[in-house]
């Protein structure tokens, strides 16, 4: 449990003293120390690799040994992340961030589309238009692996412990969650978080209410109003759009056999696997949209705050010719493909039942079909 001189100290970002500490930990890691050379080296052949290896840990281990802050890790990893989205990406468009203050602590409320390319695009936006970048909100199902955990922890995540069970447990998490993300608001922290728990799978982007409850929990003792509780965090809606999701099938999957069957069963390390599919997966481009502040009206109630939050959303979302040879293969009901694009999208879902295919569609048309 947190102690009364850290009341956080179990889900904040990692501070500058534990950078150090735990780059040792993550050094000393075999698993670590391999998916960092396969990612490296993985051009070349396994045998080759295994020769390799002392040397690219020493050259690693030479890297890291002079990083002290949290400033400095992210300044390491920025052109890693650079040459990932260069070589998964044609573009990335940003948006919207003139019309808003760089001095300013926001509450990014985004939609949810990838575990962990969202947040890193939305940094990665923020960090070229010279802002600081955000604190991560990111589930604690994500963070069993003690070695991600550090990793996300050191690139400022905080936990949401969703597996805490019981009313009353529950009700304390989220408001201590409230009050850590308050607290980094007067510090002048900004926080991403997603407008609902889990990916809108369908591409439905629906916000749940229960997270801006949450967001305003701080101030249930002071009996703070909501709508001056959330007001105090600057909330911001962001649109974060792929033009292709490498995770889609995946989704689609998942989705029709809810339908069929009435549940879905995640298979052993499910997560860790979708987050790898969307770090190195093709995406085309990708559209980073900042909306404007939400208005005293908006903030009135958690009900009004979810459909001002979903209507700027949907506002910003792009229309894509994905989009289009989507709803044109719906429409054509699995006819010639309609354009070049429509083609690219039945070869990915070719090998496919028939309910997945028309799934993968109805994904990539939904935001039309919302409009």
């Amino acid at each position: 449990m947190p102690g009364s001189h850290d009341p956080y100290a179990d889900i904040r970002p990692y501070f500058d003293h534990e950078v150090t500490p735990v780059l040792q930990r993550l050094l000393r890691s075999k698993r670590v120390m391999d998916a960092v050379l396969t990612h490296q080296l993985g051009a070349i052949p396994s045998w080759q690799r295994r020769l390799l290896q002392p040397w690219a840990q020493y050259k690693l281990k030479k890297e890291l040994s002079g990083l002290a802050t949290v400033e400095q890790f992210q300044h390491w990893l920025e052109p890693h992340i650079e040459r990932l989205l260069t070589s998964t990406t044609t573009s990335v468009e940003v948006r919207g961030l003139e019309q808003l203050k760089p001095d300013r602590a926001y509450t990014w409320i985004s939609n949810h589309r990838d575990i962990a390319m969202d947040p890193t695009f939305i940094n990665f936006a923020l960090h070229r238009a010279g802002w600081p970048t955000s604190r991560i909100a990111i589930g604690d199902n994500l963070l069993a692996d003690e070695d991600v955990a550090d990793l996300m922890r050191l690139n400022k995540s905080f936990v949401v412990k969703r597996s805490v069970t019981g009313r009353r447990e529950k009700l304390n998490e989220l408001s201590r969650l409230s009050e850590f993300i308050h607290q980094s608001n007067v510090q002048g922290h900004g926080v991403w978080i997603a407008q609902r728990e889990g990916r809108a799978k369908d591409n439905r982007d629906l916000t749940d209410t229960a997270v801006l409850k949450m967001l305003s929990l701080y101030g249930r003792q002071d009996k703070t109003p909501f709508s001056e509780a959330v007001a105090a965090l600057n909330p911001v809606p962001v649109c974060i759009h792929y033009e292709w999701d490498p995770c889609d099938v995946l989704k689609a999957r998942e989705l029709v056999a809810v339908a069929e069957q009435g549940e879905y069963e995640k298979q052993a390390q499910e997560d860790i696997r979708s987050i790898m599919a969307g770090l190195t997966g093709f995406k085309g481009r990708v559209f980073v949209s900042f909306g404007q502040p939400l208005t005293s009206q908006d903030l009135e109630s958690a009900e009004l705050m979810a459909a001002a939050i979903d209507r700027q959303i949907l506002d910003m979302t792009p229309v894509t010719e994905v989009q289009k040879a989507a709803a044109a293969l719906l429409d054509r009901n699995f006819g010639a493909p309609a354009s070049d694009v429509g083609e690219l999208l039945q070869q990915r879902v070719a090998n496919e039942p028939e309910s997945v295919q028309r799934r993968v569609w109805q994904t990539y048309a939904a935001p039309l079909l919302s409009l």
